[in-house]
């Protein structure tokens, strides 16, 4: 049984902190060089694609936003820029026009301009998956420190939600649950009990019915 707990739990606290780690949204600090725009056939991967711009049609084929930049050590780093409309993860992001805006402007200045880029989402080079930018910030440089409010406050929330459902859960057990296996605990001990009396009762009449036998046997035939 706890094997069995282990083989189950793994699984689904893996799939959990994936499903977080895709979801929550995280901060990059790079240098934006362009903006892209590209014919998508959105494919088997569609479930890492957000929609098309709030308002227009819903097509598998369909001209997506790109934001091409560079970490500081110059590697590059692409994010698609997607409205979220009203689905899911639920930031109802509408501005992706806005963001290319800001973005080409960001490109076109002079200097090392760096940048956070708020995003969600995964970049996996085998299957053309790319996070989806949701706002982009100036910093002052490469190596700015920023601090994940909205994790740290959801994880809160999160770990307050867990201990009230555990608080809950707990005496719920404790006033409906508990009573109910105390009473059945008790019916077995009376059965078992009453079994027991009632074995050695008959133990003792076999007993004493084998004992009589015996004494008409030794009576009769010596």
């Amino acid at each position: 049984m706890k094997f069995l707990k282990w083989i189950i739990g793994i699984p689904v606290l893996l799939v959990v902190v994936a499903f977080l780690h895709y979801t929550l949204p995280g901060r990059d600090v790079v240098r934006i060089v362009g903006t892209d725009v590209k014919r998508m056939d959105i494919g088997s991967s569609s479930l890492f694609w957000a929609a098309p711009d709030a308002g227009t049609n819903k097509n598998w084929t369909r001209d997506v936003r790109f934001i091409n930049a560079v970490w500081p050590n110059g590697e590059p780093r692409v994010y698609r820029n997607e409205d979220t409309d009203w689905g899911w993860p639920p930031y109802f992001k509408f501005d992706s026009s806005n963001i290319t805006a800001q973005a080409q402007d960001l490109a076109k200045k002079e200097g090392d301009v760096w940048v956070a880029v708020t995003h969600y989402g995964w970049r996996i080079k085998l299957f053309t998956i790319f996070p989806n930018v949701i706002s982009i910030e100036q910093v002052s440089g490469p190596n700015v420190f920023l601090i994940p409010w909205f994790d740290i406050l959801f994880f809160l929330v999160l770990g307050l939600l867990g201990y009230l459902i555990f608080r809950t859960i707990r005496a719920l057990k404790r006033k409906h649950v508990d009573p109910i296996v105390e009473g059945i605990d008790d019916f077995v001990d009376d059965v078992g009990e009453n079994v027991e009396q009632a074995t050695s009762e008959a133990q003792r009449r076999a007993t004493k019915a084998t004992g009589g036998f015996r004494r008409w046997k030794k009576r009769w035939f010596g």
